[in-house]
């Protein structure tokens, strides 16, 4: 989906993950993703490796699988100890106007690198209809069916790929005669899986506007440029709601020094001159670079956010929450977290719980779907809370990661 449309509609929504293999995640599965989904839970708990998945694939498509594959250390690295069969990821998306779509990718290593063992996407039409492969590849060879709305009945082409590391939804993507594919690869390429850090932030990058803030945020001074040439009332957005949550900043520039630097600064309502982004606050400048990537006049599809909790105040967070959920109008986002708080605003069919049982394995379970959480938050109590006092049963690292448990029985956990 390109960015004209991300404006005008509603985006590609993803609402199935499956993954088998990959690291801690022997088989894991996701289902009725939300717009906005939240992974909770302990350290080590398998939460960074979800992430992962979300930006390994995305890796896939701009660098290329032995990029991204390499990058991860290779098979010893990337598959589950023990594990015979392939590192496989299947996501179920929808685009507006369109049937359920499954994407399906299965990678595995042979000799000194990997290969594309399996691929393909399909969808069903109605409630009943038959699930139709419009590309199917192995190991390089394959065939894809073109048009707007592919059919059964239309034409399979054969079309080889140069190599099995090859990903056919990249190769192919780059046709106009398959323009679903396009949108597959579009979406994919298109996500934004984040590593921000305050320190990056500081930096003093060439001056010259950036549409989109990148995934350390060491252009931030680059994108405020950008906004305010062309986006100044978002722009003004994103500094009215700063003030809000840091009563006393007043606005944030960007200026461009001699030497053709971008110089970010920060105007603190008390003082007379801006302070240099170096010397503001960790969680001033993160705060301030979520906002820009959720205000972004067109936002990735995808937005992924690790631990948004450090370094901000706790009062922050469930405010952080709700300047989330207002974000999906426009695009889906998938959270990490330790923080009661900043799950305190959510529901719970937006949290899920992973932990890892005693073989090292990740699990995962909607806070939907443990018993009596629905209950206890129709009465007034908020999720955060029920985490800490142990009523989920799983995800708490001061207790045994078994099996769930009923919740409130008092029983082993």
């Amino acid at each position: 989906m390109d960015k004209e449309s991300s404006r005008q509609g509603k985006p590609a929504r993803i609402e199935y993950l499956r993954v088998e293999n990959f690291r801690a995640l022997r088989e894991v599965e996701f289902k009725k993703l939300t717009p906005l989904t939240v992974l909770l839970g302990p350290n080590g708990s398998g939460k960074s490796t979800v992430f992962d998945v979300f930006a390994f694939l995305k890796e896939c498509f701009e660098g290329g699988l032995r990029r991204a594959w390499d990058k991860r250390g290779r098979a010893k690295e990337i598959k589950t100890r023990g594990a015979n069969g392939p590192v496989s990821i299947e996501i179920k998306y929808k685009e507006p106007g369109y049937p359920l779509i499954t994407y399906h990718l299965a990678v595995d290593e042979r000799g000194s690198g990997p290969i594309v063992f399996e691929e393909w996407l399909c969808w069903r039409r109605g409630m009943h209809g038959k699930p139709f492969r419009f590309l199917d590849y192995h190991e390089g060879r394959g065939h894809a069916i073109s048009g707007e709305k592919p059919d059964e009945q239309d034409e399979r082409v054969e079309i080889p790929l140069k190599a099995p590391d090859l990903l056919a939804v990249n190769a192919l993507g780059q046709f106009a005669e398959h323009p679903r594919v396009a949108a597959l690869r579009d979406f994919i390429s298109g996500w934004y899986v984040s590593y921000l850090s305050a320190d990056a932030a500081r930096g003093q990058p060439e001056a010259g506007p950036a549409e989109r803030l990148n995934p350390r945020g060491d252009n931030l001074a680059n994108v405020i440029q950008f906004l305010r040439e062309q986006y100044p009332d978002q722009l003004e957005r994103v500094y009215g709601t700063l003030r809000r949550r840091v009563p006393r900043i007043e606005r944030v520039q960007a200026e461009q020094m001699p030497d053709g630097r971008l110089l970010l600064q920060i105007k603190d309502a008390p003082f007379g001159d801006p302070v240099l982004a170096r010397f503001a606050s960790d969680g001033t400048l993160k705060m301030l670079a979520y906002l820009v990537l959720l205000y972004d006049p067109a936002p990735p599809p995808f937005i992924g956010i690790e631990e948004p909790e450090n370094y901000l105040h706790p009062r922050v967070l469930p405010e952080l929450t709700e300047e989330c959920r207002e974000a999906t109008e426009r695009t889906q986002l998938l959270v990490t977290t330790h923080s009661p708080f900043f799950i305190n605003g959510l529901r719970p069919d937006e949290v899920r719980v992973l932990w890892r049982d005693e073989h090292g394995f990740t699990h995962g379970r909607s806070a939907a779907e443990l018993q009596g959480v629905r209950e206890f938050v129709s009465e007034g109590a908020k999720l955060g809370e029920l985490w800490l006092e142990g009523q989920f049963g799983v995800g708490d690292p001061l207790v045994n990661q078994g099996a769930p448990v009923r919740v409130g029985t008092g029983g082993d956990r």
